[in-house]
C-alpha cells in the first residue's frame, strides 16, 4: 500500500490523547509532542498563523506525522519526556536536559525510608510514579508524614548496631515523627505494617485517607480556620486527580520488545513498542499484505525478526499475545495481567487505530479498493458463497396497528443507492402483525423483480428475530428463491445475527466493518420506513380534518389541498379565496368551520 501524504494522514488522526512525532523529508525526527486530542493539536499547526518564528519554519519542514496512543494525557507527558530525552529531535528546546520526573522511593533497607528521588537504582528498592508535578509528591509525602511516623536519618540500622546502643533518638523523636528504630523503641514488625499501608497509598489505594482528609476539612471551616481548610481542600484535589501507576515508565520491566497483530482478509498490522529501561521509546507498526492465507501466528513470526533487525534489537525478552517460534536465545512471554498485559494492551490499540487510518486513508484515496476490502471481509463474516455487492434490508412501521407499512433500502458495495430504495403499504394484513407484514412485503419485492426480471440481491436482511425471518423465508420458499439468495436476521437489543435453520445466533465483533455496514443499513431502513409512516400519517390527519366539515366531500378536500398545499393554508385562508376555489356555499362552510374554532 502506498504511504499517505501529509494531507491524508491529518484527516486521519484519531481524536485520543498521545504523542506526535514529525520528520522532515530525510526522515529525520524533528519534533515530539503530546496531545489530549491528537487530530485537533496536529491538525492546528497547519491551520493556524503562528507568531513564532520556530514554529513557522518548523511547519515548512514537516514531510509527515506519526503517532503514538496512549491512555491518559499524564501518560502522553511522560512518554513526550521518553522520546525527547532519547532522539534529542532539533526543535525541542525544553526538555532536552537530563532532568526526569520524579518518583516516590521506598528504599530497600532493614526500616524503609520514603523519600522523592529523580534516579532508579537497581538496588531491591521499590519506585512508585512517574509523577508530572512535583506538587503531587509533596502532597503524597506530606499524607504519609501525617499518618504514619517514619524515621529520616540515613543510618544503617542493623540489629547488631542497635544492640550495641550505637544511635540515639534525635528531636523527630521528641517532635512525635519518629518512634526510634535506632534505638530499638520500635520493632522491626509494626514499622513494616506502616510501609505496607503507605504502599497501599502509593498504588492508589487511599479511599479511607481521603475521607479523613474531608471531614477535618468541614471541621476547620466550621471552626473558620479557613486559610487550614483551604489548604486541605487542594490536598484533596491533588489526591483525587492522582494518577497511581503509569504504563509508559515502569521500572519493572526492563529491556523487552512488545509486539501485538491485528489482521483482516488482506493485510496484518504488527504493532512494536521498545522499552529500555523501563521506558517506551519506541512504537512503530508495520502493514504486511497476505500472500496466502497465512495465519497470525505465521505473520507475527516474520515481523518480529524483520522488526528486530530493522531497529537493531538486542533485547533479550519479547511480549506476545500467543506463543511464537523465532529461536532459542529469546524468552517469550505472554501476559495474562497486571503492568505487563498493560503495556501489551497499549500495543494492540495502536496497532488497531493504525488499521482504523489506513482504512480511512484508503477509503479517501481509492474507494473501489475500499469497497473490495469491505466486500471481502463480509464474505468470510458472514459465511457466505459470495461477495455481498447488492444488499436489500427490510423493517416494518406501524404505531398500534395503524398505517402498517414497510421499508426496503439497498446498499450496492456497502454503500446506500438510494434510487433503488422503496416504500410499501401493507395491503393483505389486518392489524398489527409483524410477521405476516414481512411475508407480504418481501414476497411482492422478489416476486416484481423476478417478473422485470431485474438482478437479485446477493444477500437479504430482515430488521427482527427468528419470526421475522421465519416469514421471510415462507416467501422466498413460495417464489422458488430459497438457497439462491443468502437471508440472515438481525436482532435489535445484543445486535445477534440469525441464520435459516439454526438456533445458535452469530456474534459479531462490536468493532468489525461487517457489523457496522449492517447496523447502518438496519438504522437507514429504519429511518427511510418511519419518514413514510409520519408522511402517512400526517396525510390522514389532514384529510381526516378537512372531511369532517360537515357539506365538504372529497372532491372539495382534494380541490382545496391541491390550491391551497396544506391544511393550514386552507384554515388561515380568506373567505374570498376560498370561494375562487370550491364557490360561495362550501367555501363558507370551511371558513366557518375554521373560525368558530
Amino acid at each position: 500500500m502506498d504511504k499517505p501524504t501529509l494531507e491524508i494522514q491529518l484527516q486521519t488522526l484519531p481524536n485520543q490523547p498521545g504523542v506526535y512525532q514529525y520528520y522532515d523529508a530525510d526522515g529525520t525526527l524533528i519534533y515530539v509532542g503530546k496531545a489530549k486530542n491528537l487530530k485537533k493539536r496536529v491538525s492546528s499547526y497547519f491551520t493556524k498563523t503562528h507568531d513564532n518564528g520556530k514554529t513557522r519554519v518548523l511547519v515548512k519542514k514537516i514531510a509527515s506525522v506519526k503517532h503514538i496512543v496512549v491512555d491518559t494525557e499524564t501518560d502522553a507527558l511522560l512518554l513526550e519526556n521518553n522520546l525527547i530525552k532519547k532522539y534529542q529531535p532539533k526543535y525541542n528546546v525544553m526538555l532536552k536536559d537530563d532532568k526526569s520526573y520524579p518518583w516516590i522511593c521506598v528504599k530497600n533497607e532493614r526500616f524503609p525510608r520514603v523519600f522523592s528521588t529523580r534516579r532508579v537504582f537497581k538496588d531491591g528498592s521499590e519506585y512508585f510514579g512517574p509523577y508530572t508535578s512535583m506538587k503531587t509528591v509533596h502532597t503524597l509525602l506530606d499524607l504519609i508524614k501525617g499518618l504514619y511516623p517514619l524515621r529520616t536519618c540515613n543510618y544503617d540500622l542493623s540489629e547488631t548496631k542497635i544492640e550495641t546502643g550505637k544511635y540515639k533518638v534525635c528531636l523527630e523523636y521528641h517532635l512525635g515523627n519518629c518512634y526510634g528504630p535506632c534505638e530499638g523503641l520500635e520493632t522491626e514488625t509494626s514499622y513494616h505494617e506502616n510501609i505496607k499501608a503507605i504502599k497501599e497509598i502509593l498504588k492508589g489505594n487511599f479511599k479511607d485517607s481521603l475521607s479523613q482528609f474531608k471531614t477535618q476539612m468541614k471541621q476547620l471551616a466550621v471552626d473558620m480556620h479557613f486559610e487550614a481548610a483551604q489548604k486541605m481542600k487542594e490536598k484533596i484535589e491533588v489526591l483525587e486527580n492522582y494518577q497511581s501507576k503509569s504504563t509508559i515508565v515502569n521500572p519493572k520491566i526492563s529491556n523487552v520488545d512488545v509486539f501485538s497483530i491485528m489482521s483482516d482478509e488482506s493485510y496484518g498490522y504488527v504493532n512494536f513498542l521498545q522499552l529500555s529501561y523501563g521506558a517506551i521509546i519506541r512504537s512503530h507498526t508495520l502493514e504486511i499484505k497476505k500472500k496466502l492465507d497465512e495465519t497470525d501466528v505465521e505473520l507475527l513470526e516474520l515481523a518480529i525478526i524483520e522488526i528486530r533487525q530493522r531497529f537493531h534489537s538486542n533485547s533479550k525478552e519479547i511480549y506476545v499475545p500467543f506463543k511464537v517460534e523465532i529461536g532459542e536465545d529469546i524468552k517469550v512471554t505472554l501476559p495474562q495481567l497486571g503492568d505487563k498485559k498493560h503495556i501489551l494492551d497499549l500495543s494492540l490499540r495502536n496497532a488497531k487505530y493504525y488499521r482504523m487510518e489506513r482504512f480511512k486513508q484508503d477509503k479517501i484515496v481509492d474507494p473501489d479498493r475500499h469497497a473490495n476490502r469491505i466486500m471481502a471481509q463480509m464474505k468470510a463474516d458472514l459465511r457466505l458463497p459470495e461477495e455481498p455487492r447488492h444488499i436489500e434490508c427490510f423493517d416494518n412501521s406501524n404505531i398500534q396497528g395503524t398505517h402498517p407499512v414497510a421499508a426496503c433500502v439497498v446498499f450496492k458495495n456497502g454503500k446506500p443507492s438510494k434510487k433503488d430504495y422503496r416504500h410499501f403499504n401493507i395491503k393483505t394484513v389486518e392489524g398489527p402483525d409483524d410477521f405476516a407484514s414481512m411475508e407480504e412485503v418481501v414476497y411482492r419485492r422478489y416476486k416484481r423483480m423476478l417478473d422485470e426480471e431485474q438482478s437479485l440481491p446477493q444477500l437479504i436482511i430482515i430488521d427482527g428475530g427468528k419470526g421475522q425471518l421465519s416469514s421471510a423465508l415462507k416467501s422466498l420458499n413460495v417464489l422458488d428463491l430459497r438457497g439462491k439468495i443468502a437471508i440472515i436476521g438481525i436482532a435489535k437489543r445484543l445486535e445477534e445475527l440469525f441464520y435459516p435453520n439454526d438456533p445458535i445466533p452469530l456474534y459479531l465483533d462490536k468493532k468489525s466493518e461487517t457489523l457496522k455496514v449492517i447496523q447502518q443499513l438496519r438504522n437507514e431502513a429504519h429511518r427511510f420506513g418511519i419518514e413514510h409512516h409520519r408522511n402517512k400519517r400526517s396525510k390522514t390527519a389532514l384529510n381526516t380534518e378537512l372531511e369532517t366539515i360537515t357539506g365538504v366531500g372529497e372532491k372539495t378536500v382534494v380541490d382545496l389541498l391541491k390550491h391551497f398545499k396544506s391544511a393550514k393554508r386552507v384554515a388561515n385562508a380568506k373567505l374570498d379565496e376560498l370561494e375562487v376555489v370550491v364557490g360561495a356555499s362550501r367555501a363558507e362552510k370551511v371558513y366557518n368551520y375554521y373560525h368558530e374554532k
